[in-house]
């Protein structure tokens, strides 16, 4: 006799759902991917659990009890209600678009080309997150993140964007002024902006091993877009990514103050869970992110070049 507080198993439930409804064991087996005698041990494991006869047996079918239309139309109403539910809960997600990346990225080069997705995908509602380190991704707070690496991350899908490349840039009027950072023994008016290591990368890239002097560096920032504002004020020469801000140097406002170009050898991937690759949504965002990339790669190529041969090893 089944407890009043203890429902049956489930699966031998779905099972019987499934035989009641399709009429016999071999369809409900096919729908489920299970034998028809794996159903028809369900059915009989459920039978045994309520004290109850299901379905009357033939040698060639079988035909619902009094007691069997009973449960099977109420199961079969559950059944079709958590149906409708999962589909209505899936039809939620694939609504709402959550990405977490880096701020000078998502600040720089990101947003200012997102309502492009939203007038593609008005569907989707996007909501962007920055952060300096990397969020988990999988704990379902976040649909996709854009990070900085070599691509290999467990349990993701990556998808390449672009290097990670950077050059000196100024202000047009200052870039007489600083050509004496250069050497970087030498003393120069304007001070440095942005990381120190970027800095003797790109140094060693023109081959001068020394790096800058800690003295010639002005204002710490603590990201990348910030290093650029600085330098857009007129307060130094700053490292920085000729692809994340190209259109300051389109438009005049940044000038390289020289044509080196280096890199740290990572590149910017878009990463989403391997368990989401079915969705909809991600696969909208990455052939989106993917085209506008191509863009990116297509208006920096010349440095994306020269980045690529400093990175070659000597012969």
């Amino acid at each position: 006799m089944v407890d009043g507080m203890r429902l049956p198993s489930l699966a031998s439930i779905r099972a019987f759902e499934a035989a009641a409804r399709l009429g016999n064991f071999a369809s409900a087996g096919r729908e489920l991917d299970m034998s028809a005698a794996s159903v028809s041990y369900h059915v009989r494991q459920l039978e045994r659990q309520l004290d109850l006869i299901l379905f009357v047996r033939y040698p060639q079918r079988v035909e619902l009890t009094e007691a069997g239309t009973l449960v099977s139309a109420e199961a079969t109403k559950a059944f079709t209600s958590l149906r409708a539910c999962f589909v209505r809960a899936a039809s939620l997600d694939e609504a709402r678009l959550t990405v977490t990346t880096l701020p000078s990225l998502g600040t720089s080069w990101l947003t200012p080309r997102l309502g492009r997705f939203r007038a593609d995908n008005p569907a989707i509602a996007v909501s962007l997150e920055l952060s300096a380190e990397p969020e988990e991704l999988g704990t379902g707070r976040f649909d996709a993140a854009i990070r900085n690496g070599h691509g290999l991350w467990s349990g993701l899908r990556t998808t390449y964007l672009f290097p990670s490349i950077f050059l000196p840039l100024c202000r047009p009027e200052l870039k007489a002024a600083a050509a004496a950072f250069i050497d970087p023994a030498a003393e120069c008016p304007v001070p440095l902006l942005g990381r120190p290591d970027w800095w003797a990368i790109w140094y060693r890239a023109l081959g001068v091993a020394e790096a800058p002097d800690p003295a010639r560096f002005g204002t710490t920032f603590s990201a990348e877009h910030l290093d650029v504002a600085a330098a857009l004020a007129g307060h130094g020469i700053v490292i920085a990514s000729p692809i994340l801000f190209r259109d300051e140097i389109e438009a005049g406002r940044l000038v390289p103050a020289h044509d080196a170009v280096a890199s740290d050898g990572r590149s910017f991937w878009l990463a989403c869970p391997l368990v989401r690759q079915q969705s909809a949504k991600l696969s909208r965002l990455r052939e989106w992110l993917s085209a506008e990339a191509a863009e990116a790669r297509r208006t920096s190529a010349r440095e994306i070049e020269m980045a690529g041969r400093a990175l070659e090893p000597a012969p």
